[in-house]
């Protein structure tokens, strides 16, 4: 047993001459039994199909080849004790043979619904390596389990392991990110035409110079710092810099000042056409109940997920949650919500709404190409079928919307279902395909069924050109909802009901109503749904909030379509003023952030998927300038992207595949290269969640305790509190990337 010599000398006690000692720190414990494997295997445990025996002092374990999942085959020890708050360092040496196959080392629960409290997943060497890792308990458990999970494999196998530790009462062990150099940038482009800024870290308090060189490292434009003291959002003393003067083209910049350069960069807007693209591209990998083609994405070709073709039980006919109601739903189709294999309406609708009024805003907007958008542009199987493809996209989620509605004759008929998703959360990684969970449809709620009649009527002025059954069939529908909304206007999702996908609770549906009213009434142009309007309390509320629009805060999407939809609403200028006045308080946040990100969160405590609200914001700053014609509101816009694609804390762009250092590792069950080497990274254009002060998940709290606003974020896969991707999260960077593009 060690003992940390952790009794220190008080330098202020010193210097009154009253030496203190601080009490020594508790014990490291070892909360294993037999991790050296001298004698015996006991108390280890394997699952039937996989035979354990000592080896050379070491415990080695035959793994059979073609099991589906990690859990399938492995390795454990039972009943151990862990304590909430308490810091555990899990070690182990491992070999495999051949090499290069996964384990992956959990620790969680030994009880369903096995939960998982901290994971990693090496690839072994075949000559043995040490691993060793820091975690923090969230739970106190005597029913803890280290487990080591050995299937998904296609071959036999066989894997060694020795000196299996797990210490308790050990200290966090530092996390320091690497932030690369203090100059930060937008890594990917400015536009010729737009603001050009940059952020420096430094020590200095005082103005400094700055030079702006070309590629062949020739000075191009020069300048001065201007100081910003302590930025708030990372407890960093910062300095500006405006290098929007220069126009010139080109790529491979780099802006140097106090003796940094920047990441390089480019003075060019082909890269935001290109992220136009990329960013609904996303939506193909995420289709549920289709095979996806390598010919259209390279690299993420995967069977269809949830077809009824084992080991899915699949949604073709799923049942409800015992109690819910007597019927089956065929429910296949639509977008895996996230990196789980869930399907939520409230998620879906507000993700759906984006991706159509991405389209929508380029019809109607003066600066507008709905022909970047068109047939054939983002290679998907519907590509050349006359029907805009990002149109095409769109559906593959609406139809699964519409087949969430209660069905006739039962009690709720047109209620739509909240979510559907497994009966208990799974691991990572798994395909979509290799899922064999049970499905379940979880109660109707107000706001799901106002989801789906605002979406739907939206849809229904959108297709109408190309396809009017199908328009029709989606206004139907979404007089339907609207009807069954008000027969029910308060029956709100249980926040408890978080077992196998996400909870999505939400005790306010007034927010709801008014979107729905919007969208029905701007199709329709029918007086019912203008008087709902123009009664509701939302309708003169201030709705744009510190913290931006999101599923659980619907208002701004009808308030944004009242403004920009050609209509008849009466007072319809007060509709377009209060989304300005929305914009000008985001301009003001922007210029006080010394990151010029239209985001202060109160206490500057960063919610769940901040990058997204940032980019929320955004889109009211834009759509302020699809109002006016101000250039005011199209630079503040542009300036949120640089936040986005590096000009942070941290250095990183949060979007896959933009940047020289960017997200890559998000929290997903298939785009997993990171635990599973022969599963793809996320695609292009995949935005991470970002910055989160509460660090809910088990990895985030081992690394990032004590963290200042942006510093809450890590890219690593377990993080899924601060590093997730999701459907609503990549049409905030659809709606941007799109108005981005339309500027240059």
């Amino acid at each position: 047993m060690k003992r940390r010599k952790s009794a220190l000398l008080s330098l202020t006690a010193l210097l009154a001459a009253a030496l203190t000692a601080l009490p020594a720190a508790a014990d490291e414990i070892e909360q294993l039994k037999n991790g050296t494997f001298d004698t015996t295997t006991a108390p280890w445990w394997t699952t039937s199909n996989v035979t354990a025996a000592l080896s050379g002092g070491q415990l080695c374990a035959d793994v059979p080849g073609g099991t589906v999942n990690r859990w399938d085959a492995a390795v454990g020890q039972n009943d151990i004790t862990l304590v909430k708050g308490e810091s555990y360092r899990i070690s182990f040496t491992a070999n495999g043979a051949p090499e290069g196959n996964v384990v992956r080392a959990v620790v969680g629960s030994s009880v369903a619904p096995y939960e998982t409290w901290f994971e990693v997943s090496p690839q072994l060497s075949g000559s043995g390596t040490d691993y060793a890792y820091t975690f923090t308990s969230p739970v106190d458990t005597t029913q803890g389990q280290v487990g080591f999970q050995l299937g998904g494999q296609a071959d036999d196998w066989r894997f060694c392991m020795d000196d299996a530790s797990l210490l308790g009462g050990v200290e966090p062990e530092p996390y320091e990110p690497d932030t690369g150099p203090r100059m930060r940038v937008n890594q990917v482009a400015y536009l010729p035409s737009g603001p050009k800024n940059a952020t420096l870290v430094t020590d200095a308090t005082g103005r400094l110079p700055w030079q702006l060189k070309n590629a062949a490292g020739t000075t191009v434009a020069h300048g001065w710092t201007v100081p910003r003291g302590t930025d708030v959002s990372s407890a960093q003393n910062v300095q500006s810099i405006d290098f929007g003067a220069h126009r010139g083209r080109g790529q491979g910049f780099t802006l140097v000042a106090d003796g940094e350069a920047s990441r390089p960069f480019d003075i060019d807007a082909r890269a935001y056409e290109q992220l136009r693209l990329d960013s609904v591209k996303y939506y193909y990998t995420q289709r549920s109940g289709l095979a996806i083609r390598d010919d259209l994405r390279p690299g993420y070709a995967r069977p269809a997920g949830h077809v009824n073709v084992a080991p899915n039980q699949g949604d073709a006919n799923v049942p409800c949650q015992a109690g819910v109601c007597d019927y089956t739903l065929d429910v296949t189709g639509g977008w895996y919500d996230a990196g789980d294999h869930g399907k939520y309406v409230v998620n879906g609708g507000i993700s759906t709404w984006e991706v159509l009024s991405t389209y929508e805003r380029s019809l109607l907007a003066r600066t507008g190409h709905p022909a970047k958008l068109g047939d054939g542009t983002l290679a998907i199987p519907e590509s050349r079928n006359k029907v805009p493809d990002i149109l095409d996209e769109a559906r593959w989620e609406l139809e699964f919307l519409l087949k969430m509605q209660v069905p006739a004759g039962q009690p709720l008929a047109g209620m739509a279902h909240h979510k559907m998703h497994d009966e208990q959360w799974t691991g990572l990684p798994l395909l979509p395909s290799d899922d064999p969970q049970k499905r379940e449809l979880h109660p109707a709620t107000t706001q799901a069924t106002l989801n789906l009649a605002a979406t739907a009527a939206q849809a229904a002025r959108l297709y109408r050109p190309y396809d009017r059954r199908f328009a029709t069939q989606a206004l139907a529908a979404a007089r339907k909802a609207w009807s069954a909304a008000l027969a029910h206007p308060a029956v709100y999702p249980d926040p408890n009901d978080g077992t196998g996908g996400g909870a999505y609770p939400d005790t306010d549906a007034t927010d709801e109503f008014y979107w729905a009213a919007a969208e029905l009434y701007l199709t329709t142009g029918e007086k019912d749904f203008e008087r709902h309007i123009l009664n509701s309390p939302v309708h003169t509320a201030d709705i744009f909030g510190p913290l931006g629009y999101d599923w659980a805060r619907t208002a701004a999407a009808g308030r944004l379509d009242l403004a920009t939809v050609p209509s008849r609403l009466p007072g319809r200028d007060k509709v377009r003023q209060s989304v300005i006045k929305g914009a000008d308080t985001y301009l003001a946040t922007s210029k006080s952030q010394a990151y010029g990100m239209p985001y202060a969160p109160p206490d500057n405590l960063y919610d769940w998927g901040s990058n997204h609200q940032i980019l929320h914001n955004a889109v009211v700053i834009a759509t302020a300038h699809d109002i006016t014609g101000a250039s005011k509101y199209r630079d503040g816009a542009l300036q949120s992207m640089d936040y986005i694609l590096g000009r942070n804390a941290l250095n990183i762009s949060y979007v896959t595949g933009y940047g020289e250092v960017d997200s890559h590792n998000q929290h997903s069950r298939w785009y997993a290269h990171q635990l599973d080497p022969d599963l793809p990274a996320p695609p292009r254009g995949t935005l991470a969640g970002g910055p989160n002060s509460s660090i809910q998940d088990p990895y985030a709290q081992s690394k990032l305790q004590g963290c200042v606003g942006q510093f809450c974020y890590i890219d690593d896969i377990q993080s899924w509190s601060t590093n997730e991707h999701t459907i609503n999260w990549n049409s905030a960077l659809t709606r941007m990337a799109s108005f981005v593009a339309d500027q240059g």
